[in-house]
């Protein structure tokens, strides 16, 4: 699909569609199309367009990490060599407590977003990453901004 074609998705209408789903996924599409002054069938064409462009990538739930038992939220950077790189991966895509893992630049090579039921827990999923390589963590306090997704706007 051409940048064009994205482009033309993602006008003032598009951004405020995208906009109005990350804030709530499962709004029915006759109110979404309301919000937006366009008819259900409109909006459901649009959205339509945008999951088959790869614009809209999926639906999720956002659960509270502490209501359901892992209330430590941490990132961990790790610095390890390049060859390492596909078994890291692997690891954070099975880890249940590795929410992100992001290659970065810079003097480490991935940071990952992790939760964890207790300090412990922590503990042992840094010691399974340490054998990859030098391990640095932050143990978040507070998260005073926590937003579902990019707010679009058309500029």
């Amino acid at each position: 699909m051409t940048d064009r074609r994205i482009q033309r998705m993602l006008d003032r209408v598009g951004q405020q569609i995208l906009n109005i789903l990350q804030e709530n996924a499962r709004i029915p599409y006759s109110e979404l199309g309301r919000q937006v002054s366009l008819s259900a069938p409109a909006v459901i064409e649009r959205v339509r367009k945008m999951e088959d462009a790869g614009i809209i990538s999926g639906y999720h739930a956002r659960v509270d990490a502490n209501k359901v038992g892992w209330p430590i939220m941490a990132f961990v950077s790790l610095g390890t060599r390049t060859e390492l790189y596909p078994r890291v991966i692997e690891m954070a895509e099975r880890e249940p407590g590795i929410l992100e893992c992001h290659h970065v630049s810079g003097n480490e090579s991935f940071v990952m977003k992790v939760n964890a039921p207790s300090i412990q827990d922590l503990e042992t999923l840094i010691e399974r990453l340490s054998p990859f390589g030098q391990t640095k963590s932050l143990i978040a306090l507070s998260s005073p901004v926590n937003k579902p997704g990019l707010h679009l706007e058309d500029v």
